[in-house]
């Protein structure tokens, strides 16, 4: 059965109309979360004494640390029965990701005064942008799975290799990621309209939400790069 709004019976556009309502209001409150951690950290002065220490280890451990918390949070969140557990990968998720934007919010704030506001509304009219475009033309972005795999892989060799030889990926890397984070967001939302189930709200607004956190690194690159 088609369970799309467009041609779905009346019980299952309430249905997924409910859904989408609970995913982005918890996309909201993850985000709402994030921006939480990050105000209490920079103003009572953690922020600083996090930045120098994930500044002054390898970038490798923390990278991936990172990625540990991501599968772990990701999996529990999808494949968790208790709706306590699955509430506790997005809130490890949010915290992981609050910590690990830390060391670039505080170059950004330090040396780039604005930039941060200015890539923040960037990010959100992309997301806009994007949004609308998967649910007014009601299209399947499943085709960009294997492009989203792939370059994913791709991206994170070349993070390595830069890590590992200390070499600098360039103004056209961040440019390349902030296209590969749009994908992401068009490939999620599309998930979330065609392909999450009800009852996935939590899982569906931790991945969008890991998108846009995506997408909002790789703009701040850009915008601190022009300064």
């Amino acid at each position: 059965m088609n369970r799309t709004i467009g041609y779905a019976p009346a019980m299952a556009v309430e249905q997924q109309a409910d859904f989408i309502l609970k995913t982005y209001a918890h996309l909201f409150g993850a985000i709402s979360g994030f921006v939480f951690i990050e105000y209490y950290l920079f103003t009572t002065g953690y922020a600083e004494a996090i930045a120098r220490t994930l500044l002054g280890v390898s970038w490798l451990l923390v990278l991936g640390g990172f990625i540990l918390v991501a599968s772990l949070a990701s999996r529990a969140a999808h494949s968790a029965k208790s709706a306590s557990t699955q509430y506790m990968a997005l809130a490890a998720f949010v915290t992981a990701e609050a910590i690990i934007f830390v060391p670039l919010l505080y170059v950004a704030e330090s040396y780039a005064p604005g930039t941060i506001e200015n890539a923040a509304v960037v990010t959100l009219l992309a997301f806009v942008a994007l949004t609308a475009v998967v649910f007014v033309t009601r299209k399947n972005f499943s085709f960009l799975r294997p492009f989203m795999m792939w370059g994913g892989m791709l991206a994170l060799g070349m993070i390595v290799f830069s890590v590992l030889f200390g070499s600098s990926l360039g103004l056209w890397f961040s440019a390349a990621m902030v296209v590969y984070a749009g994908g992401a967001v068009l490939y999620d939302t599309s998930k979330i309209l065609h392909e999450f189930r009800p009852g996935q709200h939590v899982a569906a607004s931790l991945q969008l939400f890991a998108s846009i956190a995506l997408l909002f690194w790789y703009i701040l690159l850009l915008f601190m790069g022009d300064d």
